[in-house]
């Protein structure tokens, strides 16, 4: 059972860290070099629409997976690794959520109004906040590995 845990918490992060950093990485850039913003824009908003199912489903089970590994081990003698891992997956969460539940709405509403600007500077705080996230997620992982 511990060893299915395992898995299901490191493909989960895979799925949405790896999510994250193509986005960030490969198709931000990209979509700037050859879409203006009229067709930039929705494309974030369907990519955004099929990228958070799958990031939903990675995010619970991470804390789902997780929150079972810390039951197992007892919160007061699991290792400090790992309540580092959880404060920090859950800043994560919280901060997916908002992007979620509020920025995606508003950029939503901003490109079915043809609204660009405002639905370049709601992207944009998406951006940054993925940008929060993927830097969060490189000090989780530091914390998972070089707290063994």
């Amino acid at each position: 059972m511990p060893q299915l845990l395992i898995f299901i918490h490191i493909i989960s992060v895979i799925v949405w860290i790896g999510g994250m950093f193509f986005a960030y990485f490969c198709l931000r850039p990209a979509a700037v070099e050859v879409l203006e913003p009229p067709k930039r824009l929705p494309l974030w908003l369907a990519t955004f629409k099929l990228f958070f199912r799958y990031a939903a489903i990675a995010v619970t089970l991470i804390l789902t997976s997780g929150f079972v590994m810390f039951l197992q081990a007892g919160f007061k003698t699991a290792p400090m690794s790992w309540h580092i891992m959880l404060t920090l997956g859950l800043i994560m969460s919280f901060v997916f959520a908002y992007v979620v539940f509020v920025l995606y709405p508003k950029l939503h509403t901003h490109c079915e109004a043809s609204a660009w600007p405002a639905a370049g500077a709601t992207l944009a705080k998406i951006r940054q906040l993925v940008a929060v996230n993927l830097a969060l997620s490189v000090l989780t992982i530091a914390a998972a590995v070089l707290g063994r």
